[in-house]
């Protein structure tokens, strides 16, 4: 067997300074709107959004954990782990959780100091209020920690303004960058907290103080370990790339493929968006609801078997059976991918023998363009 040589350029290259890795560091912080510290750390984004949590939530503490979907289910086991007081908030995952319920939640638990929060629930397709969330938990005194690996790129995420403590994201969904490599903002208010918390971790690879301590602190002068070269090099081109279109330019693309797919599946027999008001509906994705008895891995086999190339993914878990996923990231969030995915849709449902009334395909295909071109228009 011979070396694959097509890539060359990816061998063999001179060691990341660490200059280099802050500069990188800089970009994240100039995307997130933040002034705060921004640590990359060396793994998937599930790295850093445990050690926010392990960080910053103290035995006997209280804490707020917001559920909207899977992950935000994930960070209630994380906190109870921890020996936190979990007080959850949940809301069905056809929409979002309101500011209101999240201040009577605070009102009942008036000692809570942390309060976790998922922006956008790729996985179930819906997106939260941060701005308003995050004005309310603010007010109450408690830390935000923000899950925004699947809004940041896609929708507005003002880190600093919002008041989020601990913001995370990722570089595999709307940048369509590496999924190896992700990053932490932490406020002041948050190092605080996790100075004060003596079960923080220390020593070890969830250690954000160790972080602060010898590299931070140092003047991000020298770097703590050998860093992640290619995933680091990869998230800096994702995040220049993000600059160079303009992220207000990425953002509407974003809105412009949602509000495509969503447009298109009310045309088409059988299927209907998951998440109810289009105002509740993440950019980054759009789930769609199967009627009982037709299954949603049938529909999806029968859309890819119609186009191989659209981004059409059966979900997870007990949803599995009722709900679709269309992912719109990063690239995929183009005009012809949707309008394609939704006439692959109407193909497959054809297959299947679901008929809808006289030209479907075409006028579902025709209103994803139209809904695209109106939000481009403005």
């Amino acid at each position: 067997m011979t070396a694959n040589t097509e890539h060359p350029s990816l061998l063999d290259l001179p060691p990341l300074t660490a200059e280099h890795f802050a500069a990188v560091e800089d970009k994240i912080a100039s995307l997130l709107h933040t002034r705060c510290d921004v640590v990359a750390m060396q793994g998937e984004a599930l790295l850093p959004l445990e050690a926010c949590i392990r960080s910053a939530a103290a035995p006997g503490s209280t804490a707020l954990n917001i559920v909207t979907g899977p992950y935000g289910e994930t960070f209630g086991g994380w906190l109870r782990s921890c020996g936190a007081d979990v007080v959850t908030l949940s809301a069905p995952f056809t929409g979002a959780v309101g500011a209101q319920e999240v201040a009577d939640a605070l009102r009942e638990h008036p000692g809570t100091g942390l309060v976790s929060l998922v922006h956008a629930e790729a996985a179930t397709g819906n997106t939260n209020p941060v701005a308003e969330i995050g004005a309310v938990v603010r007010e109450h005194g408690a830390l935000l920690m923000l899950d925004a690996v699947a809004s940041v790129g896609a929708e507005p995420l003002l880190t600093d303004e919002w008041g989020v403590d601990l913001c995370v994201i990722g570089g595999q969904k709307a940048l369509a960058g590496p999924a190896g490599v992700s990053a932490v903002s932490v406020s002041a208010r948050a190092w605080e907290r996790i100075l004060a918390n003596p079960q923080a971790p220390r020593r070890s690879y969830l250690s954000l103080l160790d972080w602060k301590e010898r590299w931070l602190d140092g003047g991000r002068k020298a770097l703590p370990h050998a860093p992640a070269q290619l995933e680091m090099l990869a998230l800096e081109q994702a995040v220049d790339r993000i600059a160079a279109e303009g992220l207000d330019a990425s953002i509407t693309r974003h809105r412009a493929a949602s509000a495509a797919l969503r447009a298109g599946a009310r045309r088409l027999p059988a299927l209907e968006p998951y998440v109810v008001r289009d105002q509740d509906a993440a950019p980054v994705a759009t789930t769609l609801r199967t009627p009982a008895g037709l299954d949603a891995h049938e529909v999806v086999a029968a859309a890819l078997a119609a186009d191989g190339r659209v981004p059409v993914q059966s979900a997870a878990g007990v949803l599995g059976t009722e709900m679709l996923r269309v992912n719109h990231y990063g690239r995929a969030a183009d005009r012809a991918v949707a309008v394609d995915t939704v006439r692959a849709l109407a193909d497959g449902l054809r297959t299947l023998g679901v008929e809808g009334e006289g030209s479907a395909r075409d006028e579902a295909a025709e209103a994803a363009g139209a809904a695209w071109d109106a939000v481009l228009a403005g």
